[in-house]
């Protein structure tokens, strides 16, 4: 049934009739749910959840130790082999998310890493990787992050790698291509990759693995990849021109300019080494730190390579049987949304729970390093938090809003003005980092230089950070709640029109950091639901009747990463999920579409999915790093938003209310 105006009429007649579910057994759930997420609590207030990715991170802390020279731990090193191995597909190849496609470059790093710990060629699972490998193209297929790699190894030529040339880090700021105009993850990664590139060191390696097998010729002849499918030909031509010219003039840079350009680049990453949350809090900035010291002579003693090497064991995950590598840490993200959850779950335990979380959240705010950011707002004071325990040159809009929303929740439940200041600072930094748009990127106003996307270095094309609708919307949510409207705030105008402008010709919105339409369209119906919009609006009806008609036969909602490939003509059916469900059941809420069939049946969905241990299970990714190239699993997304959906359905149907009251 795909009509959101069925009268409430048959809702109440079905209801009547016992075939929605019981008040009684929704309670019961929302309870079961609720002391499960409690008991996941840690001792000082905060939450986190494993997070994660492919095959690329666990194969490559292996390969890390086996370059470095290292003894490797044996036990954990079997323990990454056991998980390489589960994940592996049934053609031989590694995908890049569950139950995704073989991803030929993830497939090369994992076959590598299994080899490397002693994995025999001719074992079953060894012969068909390769070969999945070498019906994709072999290892001449693949990416530039795993060309580097090979080329660390000497199994490639540099010649294989885009030119980066170290001197970069010396070019003005209003140069065509500056650090300041790539995305911070981008920064942080290629700064020690170009101390890399001019040293050029090779891996210890002290078994001389080699995976020569995997290439259809010679490694040696390798050349440059083509043209990726989102570069533009003309832009792509002049950079591989560029490209050659760079090669060519390589050995005829003084060596005084190259040694000044490679202490900045030290410079830069011993600034935002972190501590042991490491360069950017994430794993590959913090291996190629490591790397980089390595590479300028400093031993495993020195300082700052030790705590960068440090700061890469902090992220394993190590089980009795299985081990892989996170990433980066999620702490203050998970905080932040169990506290929404825990919030509307609305017993004494639960927002007890929540308060000790914002608590814990409070001295996390950073107020005193003003980051990479001021290199377009210089005049804006810090007021930001980061996503994991600590980065501060890097904190982000999107995890700002969601703790400031949470917050501004808890005052009104506390009648306390504990953390009114703390408010007020995110509010200000989140308004000065509004680009000129209307809306915002993650981590970089303005950040929209798209033509570097067509250099050969981003064969990934996720080299920026430009302004999105999940997290406008989500800037959107925070300013509305605050009380700043369309019509008695600037900022919120022009974030209210920028959303408005991004929705699809379905009705539904792209996802950036959540797969994919089913998020956007979540968070872009809370943001204007919390910014006034009617209920009846032509746009609001048709986002609603877009995820009342993809939702599955089985009640839930899902959605594959698939949806990002370039040429997506619309939404293509995917298994339901716990996480995705919940998102399209509080995106349906913030509509105002309550009492309907669809959502009678994803509230169904949720009660009849919830396993003996009060949570959900989920195996699928629902999350994404790069669109096309690295996806994530939150584990704690299929705990948490399924509470957050059921509570809140609860609410506002005990209550009687049409219309959620805060911003997400």
């Amino acid at each position: 049934m795909n009509d959101i105006s069925a009268p409430s009429a048959v809702m109440a007649a079905s209801s009547s009739s016992g075939a929605a579910q019981s008040r009684a057994a929704l309670e019961t759930s929302i309870a079961r749910a609720t002391d499960a997420i409690l008991a996941d609590q840690r001792p000082d207030g905060h939450w986190v959840y494993e997070l994660e990715a492919d095959a690329t991170i666990p194969a490559e802390y292996i390969l890390l130790v086996h370059y470095l020279g290292e003894a490797p731990n044996i036990e954990l090193e079997r323990k990454i082999v056991r998980y390489l191995r589960r994940i592996q597909l049934a053609d031989g190849g590694w995908p890049l998310f569950t139950d995704g496609a073989m991803d030929v470059s993830a497939s090369v790093k994992a076959y590598f890493a299994l080899k490397m710990a002693g994995e025999r060629e001719d074992a079953d699972h060894m012969r068909r990787a390769r070969a999945a490998i070498l019906g994709a193209g072999g290892a001449e297929a693949v990416n530039v992050f795993t060309r580097i790699l090979l080329a660390l190894f000497a199994i490639v030529p540099w010649s294989a790698v885009p030119m980066m040339p170290v001197e970069i880090a010396l070019l003005p700021q209003w140069f065509p291509f500056h650090l300041s105009k790539v995305s911070y993850w981008a920064r942080t990664v290629i700064v020690p990759l170009l101390v890399l590139n001019a040293r050029r060191p090779v891996a210890k390696n002290s078994l001389g693995v080699r995976i020569d097998e995997l290439f259809l010729g010679d490694p040696s002849a390798t050349g440059l990849l083509p043209r990726a499918g989102h570069q533009s030909r003309g832009w792509f031509a002049f950079f591989r021109v560029v490209d050659s010219i760079l090669r060519g003039v390589d050995g005829w840079f003084p060596k005084r300019t190259r040694e000044r350009a490679v202490q900045k680049a030290v410079a830069f990453v011993d600034e935002r080494l972190n501590g042991e949350d490491g360069l950017g809090a994430i794993f590959p900035a913090m291996a190629n730190a490591v790397m980089m010291y390595d590479a300028l002579g400093y031993g495993p003693d020195y300082p700052n390579r030790a705590i960068a090497r440090a700061s890469l064991d902090k992220l394993l995950v190590v089980g009795d049987d299985e081990a892989y590598c996170q990433p980066c840490l999620s702490p203050v993200w998970d905080t932040s949304l169990v506290a929404h959850a825990l919030l509307e779950v609305e017993t004494p335990r639960a927002q007890d729970a929540a308060l000790r979380g914002l608590q814990w959240l409070r001295p996390l705010q950073v107020l005193d390093v003003r980051g990479d950011w001021i290199s377009r707002r210089p005049d804006i004071r810090p007021g930001g938090w980061a996503f994991q325990y600590a980065n501060p040159h890097y904190p982000d809009v999107d995890d700002t809003a969601v703790v400031a929303m949470a917050m501004h929740r808890a005052a009104a439940l506390t009648r306390s003005n504990v953390d009114r200041e703390a408010i007020a600072r995110s509010r200000e930094w989140i308004v000065g980092m509004q680009s000129s748009d209307g809306g915002w990127g993650a981590f970089e106003p303005e950040n929209t230089q798209y033509y570097l996307n067509n250099i050969p270095f981003s064969d990934h094309g996720a080299l920026l950070d430009p302004p999105t609708a999940d997290v406008s919307g989500r800037c959107l949510s925070m300013l509305a709640q605050l009380g700043e409207l369309p019509g008695n705030s600037e900022p919120a105008r022009r974030a209210y029109d920028y959303l408005l402008a991004e929705q699809e010709d379905d009705g539904s919105w792209y996802g950036r950091w959540g797969m994919n339409y089913i998020y956007g369209t979540w968070t872009a119906l809370c943001a204007l639901n919390a910014a006034g919009i009617a209920h009846d609006d032509v746009r609001i009806k048709r986002a609603a009747q877009w995820l009342i008609a993809i939702q599955n036969e089985d009640g839930g909602w899902g959605e594959g990463g698939e949806s990002y490939k370039l040429d997506y003509r619309g939404y293509e059916p995917a298994a339901s999920t716990a996480s995705q469900t919940a998102w399209a059941l509080l995106g349906l809420m913030a509509a105002g579409v309550i009492d309907h069939p669809a959502v009678t049946r994803g509230i169904d969905y949720l009660v009849r999915t919830q396993r003996e241990h009060g949570l959900w299970d989920e195996t699928r990714f629902t999350a994404t790093g790069f669109p096309r190239v690295f996806y994530l699993r939150y584990h704690g997304y299929r705990k948490f938003f399924p509470l957050w959906a059921l509570a809140r359905y609860r609410n506002l149907t005990r209550d009687g209310r049409a219309r959620v009251a805060v911003g997400m």
